[in-house]
């Protein structure tokens, strides 16, 4: 335990050289899990490096990319069919793009089409992602997606189009939310995390939390272990747990209950979105297997600036 302590102490006085050395010599082929275990020696500059090498390098070479030819006025149509029908391995190269009836072609075209296919995909007239109420530029899964009749098609079609904005390095100006990113990296959700997607939720849970015993316990707020849950256009009652509606929220249970609840309207009501994202992901990197670890080597902050180009600096 001596060791492995003055070993750490080591490397967090060399924090600087260290991540100058993780950006100037880690190089795709090497070994990166390891470095999850000592986060707090990376900067952001180390983690995005590290994080970026997960995906195939793109190609320069013209014949190797993956063409396509899209009409503005069937954008989001004719951009599904091109990536989500595409063989993974024909995306790996990288992408040549170019609007029917327009001349320009090269980067410039590309960077337009990511921003405008993530608009389009992030739109919640689309009915697949939602805004949160406190930031409007982050999005999570809507959990009535299936108002569209291939919502899970156009997840996995989502994730490998944010994988490939990233491969291509081009911010598409919108961010993910917290409980969002926190699935994707496979990690637990906790109320704190949920602040942004549902304020009211929130700010009700926190209540609970914090009433006087005796005052829960009086059963003055008729709680019982279930929620009332909205999807298309009707409302009907869940029950959290078997029983629910019979068990009473008191001050020993209100944990679980807050737990429960959180978990059920941010994990279990978005169970079949997040896999099919995941594995859209999966399929541009140059590993599938290491999608998780892609997500568990960034902080969302780092996320945020990648994806959308935040101008917060992160200290070495």
């Amino acid at each position: 335990m001596g060791l492995k302590k003055s070993f750490g102490g080591v490397l967090m006085r060399q924090r600087s050289v260290l991540c100058l050395l993780i950006v100037r010599y880690a190089k795709r082929t090497d070994e990166h899990q390891w470095i999850l275990k000592r986060r707090c020696v990376t900067n952001f500059e180390s983690r995005r490096h590290l994080a970026m090498m997960i995906f195939p390098e793109v190609k320069e070479d013209y014949k190797e990319l993956r063409k396509m030819l899209i009409d503005r006025s069937q954008l989001l149509a004719e951009s599904f069919e091109c990536i989500a029908l595409a063989e993974p391995e024909s995306l790996h190269a990288g992408l040549f793009m170019k609007f029917q009836n327009e001349e320009p072609t090269g980067p410039g075209v590309l960077r337009e089409w990511f921003l405008l296919v993530c608009q389009a995909i992030f739109n919640p007239q689309n009915a697949l992602f939602v805004a949160c109420p406190n930031d409007q530029r982050r999005f999570f899964p809507y959990p009535a997606s299936k108002v569209h009749p291939l919502h899970l098609e156009y997840f996995s079609f989502a994730g490998r189009v944010i994988a490939l904005a990233l491969m291509q390095r081009v911010q598409v100006g919108i961010v993910f939310d917290r409980a969002f990113f926190l699935q994707l990296a496979g990690n637990s959700i906790t109320l704190e995390d949920i602040r942004d997607a549902d304020p009211y939720l929130y700010t009700s849970c926190k209540q609970i939390l914090d009433m006087d015993a005796d005052f829960i316990d009086s059963d003055a707020l008729g709680l019982t272990f279930v929620r009332e849950v909205e999807e298309l256009g009707q409302r009907k009652v869940v029950e959290l747990c078997p029983g629910g509606k019979n068990l009473v929220v008191n001050s020993k249970n209100r944990d679980k209950y807050v737990d429960i609840l959180i978990q059920d309207h941010f994990v279990t009501s978005i169970s079949e979105q997040v896999p099919h994202f995941v594995n859209g992901f999966a399929d541009i990197l140059s590993k599938s297997k290491l999608q998780q670890y892609f997500f568990q080597s960034l902080d969302l902050e780092d996320l945020d600036s990648i994806l959308h180009g935040s101008v917060a600096k992160y200290p070495l």
